[in-house]
């Protein structure tokens, strides 16, 4: 039975308000006074209690939830669950495609259950979704006019099956809509078309409005919380459960304030503050927790600024970064083309229920964090991790520190190496800038930074400037709005003069798909070992994921972008040495060609209008010629396809019986993998290319599929087969175990098989492993699974037959991923580690987990010598099955698996 089914109104707070669509219930808040301080609750928990509120059937959510929530004590939250219920879903394709891969083998799998071809019915999205073909467009071509046709081109071919299979699923699915591609980015398409910030219900909410909310198969879908919209990222795991009717399980969180003041400086971006405050709020440690932006500084800051900030959550570790509605709300909804109803029901509504911003009323924080504008500065951030801001003046400085030192360890002095490429001969070196791209929603949402891009490259194509032969340039704007006001303010021809032509819409480089290097460059590189950097102006710059050929990766805006594809290095101090020589011999800095904040305001103001935004969202679902073209086929059943490469039947429901299996002990593991701190879900299931020698290319090229035709692992995720061999197959991965048998190691996604001493590809020894029946285990430091919420990177666990990972600390989406496919997270406790336990690896595991484990319980781990069985190290680690919910996942062995045993009945 869902919570719909059995609706009440316990605390007599339904209520019926007159909007612009005609009379609507509503839920009002302020009838809650009486449990407790709804008045200083922090703004992103008044939408969660509204939530509890609107859904209490004593069921799902009882009455308790909603008094928990009403009595919110920030100095006290305690371990406190409670279900939400978000409004809707949004979807990319890299986890949207999977995620509607396993609805398709759930229908399948319910049907062979139950006995009952109509039952395939019951596994069909609840809640509205929508899904934004944003992740599969590569950057094969730059730097020419021609570069957006033979990219979208390529784009077809090597997608077509999935793009039938996405068809499909847009007929057999209701609640399921499909943005085809070349629109946008999710994120971006989310922020000015699809959110409605107060959503009018529809379905088994007709007839009431409520707090648009959601959750996305995206980390960054937290953008949203600029428009002041609670949601967050989750796997595509829990989405799925989400569109099947199926509440997310969580805590109820502490809220971090941060108090914003002051403007920001002359010379400063959108996107050097938010390097500012990922920086400040890493430190600070916000993981698991919400973030709530409030002070003076928001009363000049627009939603294009706000989103930016709040984009960026999972880099600073939030669940969310949270803006309260107010009049910069109505403006951005007004610009972006929504009508004048809506404008006026989010006014009215908000204002109603609590949920305006009023900076005189009290609020009541966990915690409160200062952050005067007026301090940042000009700024980037990497080489590897994006919390590791770099003021722009001492950028060269710790370029050297991290090529030299540690991070890199290269000798001074490594030579150069001599390139000839179209005709031009130059030296590729340590810190030439081989990639620089506009590229992902953090930025390309923004107007300030994107204009201010394209007048950095109108004064320095008036000087005759242009990036270096060596760069490989791109502009992948965030939806084709960004194309209209380029083109109002005449600024394409100057950004297409430095070689930033458009390539694409989509997330391009930021994901991974930058596509290769000239080979040319690519031979240099590899032959001199060089440090080839990147900078783009997305989110994301962790190793081996940018471009397999490029060590080191910043983070900058979309005007420094431009500045450091002038420049060709990261080997030079901006601020005081010239950018390059003009046409007349002239040198060239960087203030010379940097636009005044007036200079950007003037062209926004007159160029960014809201006609842009209605014709270009007038027909979004039609999509180009090439999407319309693919037929459409209905049936409740998918038709799969045995040679395809591209979408599989998974075996995740092989197993599957209408019985509840009790948890059992884990005995005699192998480490498949042992590895150090901030593993990212990149370096356990990587979106970019596919090496030609790996298992998974190896398997793709004895299905005929050519190497240039292998596409990424992104875009073959529908694919276990492909997907599973490429689980821990980054190429900067870092096995411990290898360093068993190989003095130093060895990079890339390779580990000791134990059963016959031999290094080999992680997949090839999980399948022996697996022959042999011998379960397995994974060892990892600190935040292990941070980045992209990735569901691949738990499913590729589970399919290589891993049963528990041990770690020091998980980052939050990949944690419940794993508990959602049946994989056990235990946590060393505070002060452990893998190496000071002393643990090398080669031990047998024991874990004596049973059907009796609660939530966070400690569990007694026991490390045996291999061949004599003798005890080496017992310890005890915290079982993070952190609700009694997840325990019952982990019982039925995924949360999948409980949502279809539920629904067979």
């Amino acid at each position: 039975m869902t919570a719909s089914t059995r609706k009440r109104d316990p605390f007599h707070a339904k209520d019926t308000m007159t909007t612009p669509m005609g009379p609507r219930a509503v839920y009002r808040l302020d009838r809650l006074k009486g449990l407790g301080p709804v008045d200083t609750l922090p703004y992103c928990i008044k939408v969660l209690l509204e939530a509890c509120l609107r859904n209490v059937d004593d069921f799902i959510v009882t009455q308790d939830h909603v008094k928990a929530l009403a009595g919110y004590d920030p100095k006290n939250v305690g371990e406190v669950e409670i279900p939400f219920m978000p409004g809707r879903v949004v979807l990319q394709d890299f986890t949207g495609v999977p995620a509607v891969v396993d609805l398709a083998a759930m229908r399948e799998a319910i049907v062979k259950l139950t006995g009952n071809v109509g039952s395939a019915e019951k596994v069909n999205p609840l809640v509205p979704c929508d899904l934004v073909i944003d992740h599969s467009v590569q950057v094969d071509a730059f730097g020419s006019p021609q570069a957006l046709r033979i990219n979208s081109k390529l784009e077809f071919e090597r997608n077509l099956e999935r793009y039938q299979f996405l068809k499909w699923g847009q007929r057999a699915f209701n609640n399921f809509r499909v943005v085809p591609p070349a629109t946008g980015i999710v994120h971006q398409v989310n922020l000015e078309y699809l959110a409605t910030v107060v959503w009018d219900g529809a379905g088994e909410q007709a007839g009431a409005i409520y707090p648009d909310s959601l959750v996305g198969t995206d980390s960054h879908t937290t953008m949203i919380n600029g428009l002041g919209i609670v949601g967050w990222g989750v796997g595509g795991i829990e989405a799925e459960a989400v569109m099947l009717g199926q509440p997310i399980y969580m805590l109820i969180p502490e809220v971090v304030g941060v108090r914003l003041s002051g403007k920001l400086a002359e010379g400063c971006t959108a996107t050097d503050l938010v390097l500012r405050v990922t920086e400040l709020l890493r430190k600070r440690g916000v993981v698991g927790k919400f973030v709530e932006f409030f002070g003076p500084g928001l009363s000049h800051m627009p939603v294009s600024t706000r989103a930016t900030i709040a984009n960026m959550a999972p880099e600073y570790g939030a669940t969310i970064g949270f803006f309260p509605v107010d009049e910069h709300t109505i403006t951005y909804l007004r610009l972006s083309g929504r009508d004048a109803g809506l404008l006026q029901l989010v006014e009215e509504y908000s204002k109603l229920q609590g949920l305006w911003r009023d900076d005189s009323r009290e609020v009541r924080y966990t915690e409160v964090l200062e952050l005067d504008l007026g301090t940042v500065e000009p700024s980037l951030a990497g080489p590897k991790r994006p919390q590791d801001r770099i003021a722009l003046g001492a950028m060269q400085k710790q370029w050297r520190s991290d090529l030299h030192g540690k991070t890199f360890a290269r000798p001074e002095n490594a030579p150069a190496q001599a390139v000839e490429l179209d005709g031009q001969k130059f030296e590729v070196k340590d810190g030439s800038v081989v990639v620089a791209a506009i590229t992902s929603c953090t930025n390309t949402s923004n107007p300030e930074v994107m204009i201010a891009a394209g007048l950095v490259a109108r004064k320095a194509a008036a000087r005759g400037l242009t990036r270096k032969p060596w760069v490989k340039t791109s502009l992948a704007p965030g939806s084709k709005v960004v194309t209209e006001y380029f083109r109002a303010a005449d600024l394409t021809k100057d950004l297409d003069a430095i070689g930033f032509n458009l390539v694409g819409y989509g997330c391009t480089t930021c994901i991974g798909n930058s596509g290769p290097l000239p080979e040319p460059i690519s031979q240099a590189i590899q032959q001199g070992d060089l440090v080839a950097t990147s900078v783009l102006s997305g989110n994301r710059n962790f190793e081996g994921r940018i471009n397999p050929d490029v060590k080191a990766n910043y983070l900058a805006s979309p005007p420094l972008v431009v500045a450091y594809a002038i420049a060709g290095t990261v080997d030079i101090d901006l601020q005081k040495d010239p950018i390059a020589t003009d046409k007349d011999g002239k040198e060239v800095f960087l203030r010379d060609i940097w636009p005044s904040q007036a200079e950007v305001q003037a062209l926004i103001d007159e160029c960014v209008t809201r006609e842009q935004f209605i014709v270009q969202y007038s027909d979004v679902f039609k999509g180009a010629e090439e999407w319309q073209a693919i037929a459409e086929v209905q049936s409740q059943l998918y038709a799969w396809d045995e040679d395809s490469t591209y979408i599989q039947n998974p075996p995740f429901f092989a197993e599957l019986t209408p019985e509840v299996r009790p948890i059992r002990p884990i005995q005699g593991a192998r480490v498949l993998a042992a590895m150090g701190d901030s593993v990212t879900t990149d370096h356990i299931s990587p979106a970019g290319s596919i090496k030609r020698d790996s298992p998974a290319g190896k398997f793709l090229i004895s299905r005929g599929v050519t190497p240039e035709m292998f596409n990424q692992y992104g875009a073959r995720r529908g694919n276990d087969r492909v997907m599973t061999r490429g689980t821990f197959a980054n190429t900067r991965i870092r096995n411990a175990l290898v360093e068993l048998q190989v003095p130093g190691g060895k990079e890339g996604g390779y580990t000791v098989d134990f059963l016959d001493n031999q290094v080999k590809f992680i997949y090839d020894a999980a399948v022996h492993y697996q022959e042999a029946g011998v379960p397995l285990v994974v060892l990892a430091g600190k935040d292990y699974g941070m980045g992209s919420s990735r569901d691949w990177a738990a499913k590729g666990t589970f399919l290589l037959g891993v049963k528990a990972v041990i770690a020091e600390s998980f980052e939050r989406i990949h944690r419940s991923n794993l508990v959602g496919m049946g994989v056990l997270p235990l946590q060393f406790k505070a002060g452990e580690s893998r190496t000071s336990l002393g643990l090398r690896g080669d031990e047998v595991f024991d874990v004596a987990v049973d059907d009796d484990v609660r939530p966070l319980q400690e569990v007694r781990v026991t490390a045996r010598n291999a061949a004599s069985g003798a005890v080496v190290r017992e310890f005890a680690a915290i079982a993070r099955l952190d609700t009694p919910v997840e325990v019952e996942y982990y019982r039925n062995g995924g949360i999948l698996h409980t949502v279809l045993r539920k629904m067979a009945g």
